[in-house]
């Protein structure tokens, strides 16, 4: 299963989205033409990158809104695409983070930029850096335009001004996630199970459900106690999509996830599924298999097998349980209407049952 914008949202709405992103890249296109064929390059590839997915964040601004009862749909659909571009920066960002230069089965924005490069003659080591730079420099503008996109939408300053306020919230924290992602995978900083898990919702839980989901509320004039409700709601879920991702990045299907599931391992992300298994009698044998030089699939096979046996992959689907419960909660103590409890509880299937 994968959460999309037609399971909560009317067609019309994930067309609405489609259409409000191709505006916005076309107009960027046009305006980069006059800066070089370059720049205006970027601007396709940054169009490329944003194609296609799974528009989860857009799906719960808006399903979220609808179920408020909200009027001002002309402004929602601004800021659903406002948290898709948000989303498309961080994975440009991050592909460069791990190295990475395949996203969604196809060579990334890094990757496409570094062939491009090597088919003109360019050096390799130089094609690679002309990619990464590109990456970055698109991700930091998509950021930008997220902001900008929120800070012109119609209606009552003080919703803007709160809108606002949460984008920069979400930004702050998934970058305190992604730092703390590099430091513990790359033995900088220790890290418990407790650290690691804190840093999954902060570098995901923030911006794709806990963001999305207050955002509709806000825009929809939602009771103080609805928003925040909504915020433990979406933390709380984010950590079990997240742990169910990590799950994914590992035991997934490249065909189907559309990421490689032997670049976590490789790279020896920290996640909350390696932490328990460092725990176990089984580190010794985990840290000599994720050695293996090259890592190849077979290496992987090996370390996935491993994770079963000690039991670290059946002690992460117990914590999804755990963090799925305390989400039913959240809508049980919550002074969420009928209208709004109905979706929360699709999204809680939706987010955490994509792998058998």
């Amino acid at each position: 299963m994968s959460l999309t914008l037609a399971r909560f949202a009317d067609l019309d709405d994930l067309e609405n989205v489609e259409a409000a992103l191709g505006s916005f890249f076309a107009d960027r296109i046009e305006r980069s033409a006059r800066h070089g064929d370059a720049y205006r390059n970027l601007w396709v590839a940054a169009r490329d990158a944003s194609a296609g997915g799974k528009k989860i964040r857009p799906a719960l601004v808006i399903a979220t809104h609808r179920a408020l009862r909200g009027e001002n749909t002309h402004a929602a659909i601004d800021v659903a695409s406002a948290f898709e571009l948000l989303h498309s920066a961080f994975l440009l960002h991050d592909d460069v983070i791990d190295g990475d230069l395949i996203r969604r089965g196809r060579p990334n924005l890094a990757g496409a930029r570094l062939i491009e490069a090597v088919d003109r003659g360019v050096p390799a080591g130089q094609a690679a850096a002309w990619g990464q730079a590109s990456a970055i420099l698109a991700g930091d503008l998509l950021i930008h335009a997220a902001q900008l996109l929120v800070a012109r939408i119609s209606g009552p300053e003080g919703r803007r001004r709160a809108l606002l306020d949460l984008l920069d919230d979400c930004v702050f924290v998934t970058a305190a996630g992604e730092l703390a992602d590099v430091a513990y995978a790359s033995q900088i900083e220790p890290a418990a199970l407790a650290e690691v898990l804190a840093m999954s919702q902060s570098k995901t839980a923030s911006y794709t459900f806990e963001g999305p989901l207050a955002a509709g509320a806000i825009l929809a004039g939602a009771a103080p106690e609805i928003v925040s409700g909504l915020r433990e709601f979406g933390r709380t879920i984010g950590t079990a999509f997240q742990l169910r991702d990590d799950l994914l990045g590992v035991f997934g299907e490249e065909h189907e996830t559309g990421k490689s599931a032997v670049s976590d391992l490789r790279n020896r992300k920290l996640t909350p599924l390696m932490v328990v298994a460092r725990s176990t009698d089984a580190c010794g044998r985990l840290d000599s298999l994720l050695g293996a030089d090259p890592f190849d699939e077979a290496a992987a096979t090996a370390v996935r097998e491993l994770l079963v046996d000690c039991g670290a992959r059946s002690s992460i689907e117990g914590l999804i349980a755990a963090q799925v419960r305390r989400a039913v909660e959240v809508i049980d103590l919550s002074p969420f209407p009928v209208s709004l409890r109905v979706p929360l509880r699709k999204i809680i299937i939706e987010a955490t049952d994509r792998l058998g």
